[in-house]
C-alpha cells in the first residue's frame, strides 16, 4: 500500500506550516483568545486534522482492494 504523507508524523516544519495556514484561515475566530490559547487551539486543530486524515485514508484503503 502506498504511504500517504499524512500516514506518518508531520515534521516540525510541516506542522508549523499547517498551523500557520490554519491561523490565517481562523484568524477572525481566534483573535479574541490570548496568544497562548491560540497556540494551543492551533496545535489541537493540526492534531485533529492529521488524525482524521489517517482514519479516512485507512477507511478508503480498506474499501479499495
Amino acid at each position: 500500500m502506498e504511504e500517504s504523507c499524512l500516514e506518518k508524523a508531520l515534521t516540525l516544519k510541516e506542522r508549523k506550516e499547517l498551523q500557520n495556514k490554519m491561523a490565517k484561515v481562523f484568524n477572525r475566530n481566534i483573535k479574541g483568545l490570548s496568544a497562548e490559547l491560540q497556540r494551543i487551539l492551533l496545535d489541537d486543530l493540526v492534531t485533529a486534522f492529521q488524525n482524521r486524515m489517517n482514519v479516512l485514508i485507512r477507511a478508503q484503503a480498506k474499501r479499495s482492494y
